[in-house]
């Protein structure tokens, strides 16, 4: 008889922040995070190319970019089941990843990219749920925050982020004035099961 060959599986780890490297090492060497973190969210810094904010400004040119980082790992992340937090930078783009979600199900409703432009333009000044609230979707990623001030300025940094987010992701979703199928099939697909809004934001 023939023996039956063992299939053997290749688990491939969902992609993490490259910023995780950069605090890791800071914290190490300083014993203290290098950025402001509230609610076990660093507010990381990014170029403002569409927004404006609070949010700080790369120290250099070869800083990672949380945006950019997002948008090129959702395709891959919103397959895996699990996310480990390896850093806390890496809670930022669970949250990031969750609000891309968000802005595809919204750019699959347009049928041309100004339509598109209009929807993220919509969603951007939308009131919305901080992470770090008792009835966030997952809030078991974050930490609740209590003090107004520490609210406050959680809020301002993520609305300039999901602003951000939002103008950069349209034009790389929109192909030939209209919303690109390559990315509004991935409406359907939720991130570890949970989105902001429709099945799986309760």
């Amino acid at each position: 008889k023939k023996k039956k060959k063992k299939r053997i599986q290749h688990i491939m780890p969902a992609f993490h922040s490259e910023f995780n490297k950069v605090c890791k090492v800071y914290r190490d060497e300083h014993q203290q995070d290098k950025y402001r973190t509230i609610g076990g969210i660093p507010l990381l810094p990014f170029p403002a190319k569409n927004s404006k904010g609070p949010a700080p400004r790369p120290e250099t040119g070869d800083e990672p970019d949380i945006i950019e980082e997002t948008i090129r790992f959702f395709k891959a992340n919103v397959f895996f089941s699990n996310f480990e937090i390896k850093q806390s930078p890496d809670r930022l783009l669970v949250y990031l990843t969750l609000f891309c979600h968000q802005c595809i199900l919204r750019i699959a409703k347009a049928t041309s990219q100004d339509g598109a432009q209009r929807e993220m333009y919509q969603l951007g000044v939308e009131n919305f749920t901080l992470p770090t609230d008792a009835n966030f979707v997952m809030k078991g990623f974050f930490k609740q925050v209590t003090e107004k001030s520490d609210q406050d300025a959680l809020r301002s940094y993520l609305m300039q982020a999901r602003q951000e987010l939002s103008a950069r992701l349209v034009e790389i979703a929109c192909k030939d004035g209209k919303p690109s199928k390559w990315w509004t099939c991935f409406s359907k697909r939720r991130f570890l099961g949970k989105a902001l809004e429709g099945p799986g934001s309760r």
